[in-house]
Parts: structure tokens; C-alpha cells; sequence
């Protein structure tokens, strides 16, 4: 059903005829200039413009863009790019639509960085549509190529995400390039959202310790088919579905997968000539794996979308102006287990790569078992209290790590025993810690009557009443003496 309602909704708007223009059409045998800024296409409504944007010192995208005044100043909220990961050079680069039908660019008039791949023995035509698509169309009306059908970071209304298509966040606000963040459809026919690191990838959204159906979705379908309309609904086919905040007004509205690996729909407000954020995916953005890279923990406070990232205790940032590539060790660690030693880090838990699951070993139990593994950098350790049993995990890699006081479990993070008390000392700010290698060992709920106990309580109580005994002597025996005193008085 909710395929049905993506195709009808799509055939209202996808094929209807466009008055075309100079200012929207680019025919065949013609080019659009990086050395021309004039050179830019808009379309009909003007809404939407496409041409060579600069991305950094004499670099160029050709990319799509809200027009003024649909746009934050000083930069254009862009939309789409075609060569995002190879920006070409501001001179003698060019935009053409060959004669054969393929629509090229081209780099310093030597190198293609980017081609639609298409022929058309036909006379074809490049245009801007109202949508914010741009088509490369014969004069019968076949499409032969659209930008639709290959979306960077943003989807459109009357957009569609499909089986072959995905979403990629940028690296950062100012870097366009391709990022770590996908939304895709799996193999499971689920839209899912995916962290694709430099060397690990992992998936985050349906919260991955939830099957399908308790994240509200249906892997029963094949259609792969996800889309948002300008009215602020938003329909995927498996079954997952959300609507802005202000549903059911026409806006301008563009659904963003963010550098920060969140998606954020986001609406024209006209009157305050901005952007507002409607909806998003994700409520507590340190949940999103990666953020600030291995070795490093995320918490929340002032900084990029209320939070900010620091290194473990004996780690430092690996690239000063870049999280994603985390922190390494300041220390080497020995395998002998004598040589080390554990901090405590309250309520910080670090999703994932785990050596194993321990369910009711013992403090001493768990931490025994990460000193006998080599690649062991720290254990995570929980008692529940309402299941009444502990639960050991043992972390060979310390990634996707936050900190929450809705934690109630502790990591307790290998150092070499020679620092721990410097690593104490210099993070006493930021962790409650436990000074001591042993940690905080979990008492044993059950306690039984023995003999010795018995013997220990009276003991006890023959202290207390020798206690008790000699204090009334020093009292009888000041106040004899104060008579005494009275006495010899004359």
C-alpha cells in the first residue's frame, strides 16, 4: 500500500512539462563555465539554481541549490552536488552537453571528473525542474538522465530513496566531500542508518539491539521505496513513517542526513526568511556510533549539537582538527598482567566489539579475564539490580563511547600500573574515580547466619558494656574528687 501511494504521488509531479527557458535549459552542443559566474541555470519558479559552486582555494562542484532568499547567508543551502569528492579547478572547467547525448564535466579542459554515461542520437536538453531536479531530457520527452536518481546528503518532495539509491553525509559543514554517514535500505528491507568509519562500520538507527518489529518496522517488502512530500509526511515501505512538526502546510522542506550522522528534516520558514529544524531522527546524538571517534568518549554540555567528545584518560587526539579519527594511547601497555591496572570511568558505556558476554562473573572475575587477554584496553561491568546478576564485557575496542547518567553500568579502562595514579589525579575533573587498581567490587546480596558471627557479636557487646563500666568510674571518681576539694576548703 504504502508503495502504491509513492508511485501516485510521484506521477503528479515527475512528468509534467516544464516551460523551458534560457535561464533553465542547457541544449545540446552548449557548456556552463567555472570562469563565467553568470553561467548558472535557475528554475522557472526560482526556486532552485545549479551551476559551479566554490568549495575551497580555486575549487569547484557543480552543484543545486535554494536560490536567494531560500537560503541561510552568506552560503547557499545546497542540495545536490556531481563531483563532491573530486572538485575540479576554476579554470578552463566546464559543464557540457555533448552532441551524442552525454552530459560531461570536465577538468581544466583536460580530464572528465564526472559523466551522466548517457547517448541520444535525439536532440537532448539539460533543465532545471521546480522540484530541484535536474533532467537531461530528449525532445520526445524520454528521460535519459536525472539527478534525482543520485542524491548526495539531501532528499527532496517528490524524491524518492530506492533499492539503488543512498544517502552520504558530507565530512563537516564547510567539507562537501564524501562523509561516514549512509541512510539505505539493507538487506533486510529495512531504512537504516549506518556508520561506515575508516575502518569499522556499524549500524545505529533502528537501535541495533532491536529486532524489526519492535523498532515498528516490516522487512515484508520488496518495493525499497522511501520518500517525503512537501506537506512534511514522510512514507518508507517498511512501514516506517513520521510527520513534521508543522504537517499539512506546503513548505519548502528538504530531509538532510547531517555531517553528524543525524537526519533532520527541515522547513522554510517565511516569514524569518530561515531554516527550521521539524523532525529528527535521533534525540540523544552521543548514541550515534562514531561521533568522536575510537578511544574517545562523548558526553553532553556546550558544543557541536550540545555535545562534545574527549579523549580516555592516557589518550590523545590523533588529528587536532578532526574527531573521526579518534585518540591513541600515550602509554604502552604490557601484556603481563602485573603491569596493569584499572580506572574507573562511571557511567560511561561503550557500545559494541566486545571480547564476549559474561553473565555472573564476579568483579574480580571480569577483571581477571581481561588481563589474561592481551588485546583486553578495558571491560564494561553492570550489576542489575532488578535480575539480581552481574554482566561482564570484556572490550578489545573502545568505540562508540559515551557518557550518561542514565548509565548504571562502570567501563574500567586499562592503563599501566606505573600511571594510574597520574590518570587519576589529571581526571579527577571530568570522572568520578576509583584510586585504587581493584575498582569497586560488587557485594554479595546474600548473607548467611554462621557461629562466627554469633561469637563476633558478643564480643561486642562485652566491649560495649566495659566501655560503659569504665566511664561511669571516671565519673564517680571526678565527682569524689570535686567533694574532696570542697572539703579541705577552709
Amino acid at each position: 500500500m504504502a508503495a502504491l501511494i509513492l508511485v501516485s504521488l510521484f506521477s503528479l509531479g515527475l512528468f509534467v512539462p516544464l516551460i523551458s527557458s534560457t535561464s533553465d535549459t542547457l541544449s545540446k552542443g552548449s557548456s556552463l563555465s567555472t570562469e563565467k559566474p553568470e553561467d548558472v541555470l535557475t528554475s522557472p519558479n526560482g526556486v532552485f539554481s545549479a551551476g559551479f559552486y566554490p568549495v575551497g582555494d580555486n575549487s569547484f562542484c557543480f552543484a543545486i541549490w535554494f536560490t536567494q532568499p531560500y537560503s541561510q547567508s552568506p552560503h547557499p543551502t545546497i542540495v545536490w552536488m556531481a563531483n563532491r569528492d573530486q572538485p575540479v579547478n576554476g579554470r578552463r572547467s566546464k559543464l557540457s552537453l555533448l552532441k551524442n547525448g552525454n552530459l560531461i564535466l570536465t577538468d581544466a579542459g583536460k580530464f572528465t571528473v564526472w559523466a551522466s554515461n548517457t547517448l541520444s542520437s535525439s536532440s537532448a536538453q539539460l533543465y532545471l525542474y521546480n522540484t530541484g531536479n535536474l533532467v537531461l531530457r530528449t525532445s520526445e520527452g524520454d528521460i535519459l538522465w536525472e539527478s534525482f536518481d543520485f542524491p548526495t546528503d539531501t532528499l527532496l518532495p517528490q524524491q524518492q530513496l530506492t533499492r539503488n539509491t543512498k544517502l552520504v553525509s558530507s565530512r563537516s559543514q564547510s567539507n562537501y566531500s564524501s562523509g561516514f554517514y549512509k541512510l539505505l535500505f539493507d538487506y533486510d528491507n529495512l531504512l537504516r542508518l549506518l556508520y561506515d568509519g575508516l575502518e569499522i562500520s556499524s549500524t545505529y538507527w533502528p537501535d541495533p539491539w532491536l529486532v524489526s518489529w519492535d523498532a515498528g518496522r516490516s522487512t515484508y517488502n520488496s518495493s525499497k521505496i522511501a520518500a517525503i512530500d512537501s506537506l512534511g509526511m514522510f512514507i518508507s515501505s517498511d512501514n516506517y513513517t513520521f510527520m513534521s512538526a508543522d504537517y499539512g502546510v506546503v513548505l519548502h522542506r528538504r530531509l538532510k542526513l547531517e555531517h553528524d550522522g543525524n537526519i533532520r528534516l527541515y522547513s522554510w520558514e517565511e516569514e524569518e526568511e530561515t531554516w527550521v529544524v521539524s523532525w529528527q531522527a535521533i534525540q540523544k546524538p552521543c548514541r550515534i556510533h562514531g561521533i568522536c571517534g575510537a578511544n574517545s568518549m562523548c558526553s553532553y554540555g556546550a558544543g557541536d549539537g550540545g555535545r562534545k567528545c574527549s579523549c580516555l584518560p592516557g589518550y590523545k587526539m590523533k588529528n587536532l582538527t578532526d574527531w573521526s579519527y579518534g585518540c591513541e594511547p600515550e602509554f604502552d601497555l604490557s601484556c603481563n598482567k602485573k603491569d596493569s591496572g584499572f580506572l574507573l570511568l562511571s557511567s560511561v558505556e561503550f557500545y559494541g566489539y566486545d571480547f564476549g558476554y559474561f553473565p555472573n562473573y564476579t568483579f574480580g572475575e571480569c577483571k581477571n579475564l581481561c588481563l589474561q587477554l592481551c588485546d583486553c584496553k578495558a571491560f564494561q561491568f553492570k550489576f542489575d539490580e532488578g535480575k539480581g546478576f552481574s554482566k561482564c564485557y570484556p572490550k578489545t575496542v573502545l568505540l562508540n563511547g559515551y557518557r550518561s547518567p542514565e548509565f548504571e553500568g562502570d567501563l574500567y579502562l586499562r592503563v599501566p600500573e606505573s600511571n594510574l595514579l597520574s590518570y587519576t589525579n589529571n581526571s579527577a575533573e571530568d570522572f568520578r574515580l576509583d584510586c585504587s587498581s581493584e575498582g569497586t567490587v560488587q557485594l554479595d546480596r546474600t548473607y548467611g547466619k554462621s557461629r562466627g558471627n554469633r561469637t563476633l557479636k558478643l564480643l561486642l557487646w562485652i566491649a560495649y558494656v566495659v566501655g560503659g563500666l569504665e566511664i561511669i568510674c571516671i565519673f564517680l571518681g571526678l565527682s569524689l574528687l570535686r567533694h574532696w576539694r570542697k572539703g579541705k576548703t577552709p
